[in-house]
């Protein structure tokens, strides 16, 4: 019974952890990230991460989207997106913007929009 009660307090409070600390954040990326591969492999590295989301190119050149997921895996992507990037990308900047917490994920995986 201690157990089995000590199972549900670890769930209950893992539940609670992971709602107080998801979150959401807008982001674009500048430099060669067009026409290389780089939603793609954002696509794979959001994946890879738990996060969802999505990303898009823009006609401004740029690649822009939304992150949404864990603290720590949101950080993990951000830092991704500012200095790796795709094999082929060379980023100069990254902006990221809205950053806000979020009671649940409001995208059921990560897309790339076309």
């Amino acid at each position: 019974m201690v157990i089995l009660w000590s199972c549900v307090i670890l769930l209950i409070a893992r539940s609670t952890m992971s709602k107080e600390d998801l979150i959401s954040v807008d982001y674009e990326i500048y430099g060669r990230v067009q026409g290389v591969f780089f939603r793609k492999y954002t696509q794979a590295e959001g994946k890879k991460l738990g996060l969802v989301g999505w990303v898009q190119n823009t006609d401004a050149g740029t690649v822009q989207g939304q992150l949404q997921g864990p603290r720590t895996k949101v950080e993990e992507m951000q830092a991704w997106l500012k200095s790796t990037g795709s094999p082929k990308s060379h980023i100069t900047k990254a902006e990221f913007k809205n950053l806000k917490r979020v009671a649940s994920l409001q995208h059921h995986s990560f897309s790339i929009v076309k």
